[in-house]
């Protein structure tokens, strides 16, 4: 199988990372800041996609062996 040229998830949230520190710092121009929130949004976009997909894969396995559970979040 062939790879994909889209980046992987880990390496989208860690460039997500890296630009929330970047624009919590303050320390770039107006649109400098502009170009790293727009590319935010993109790679936030590509991450909550990337994180459905698994989410609907999952589903479907389970629901193969008869054993879908509702995810339950966690409350600690």
């Amino acid at each position: 199988m062939p790879k994909s040229k889209e980046p992987r998830f880990e390496e989208n949230l860690r460039r997500l990372e890296q630009i929330v520190d970047q624009l919590e710092n303050k320390e770039a121009p107006l649109d400098q800041s502009l170009a790293l929130f727009e590319e935010g949004v993109h790679l936030a976009r590509a991450c909550q996609k990337t994180l459905e997909q698994a989410k609907k894969k999952v589903e479907i396995l389970v629901k193969e062996t008869g054993e879908l559970k509702p995810f339950e979040e966690s409350t600690n």
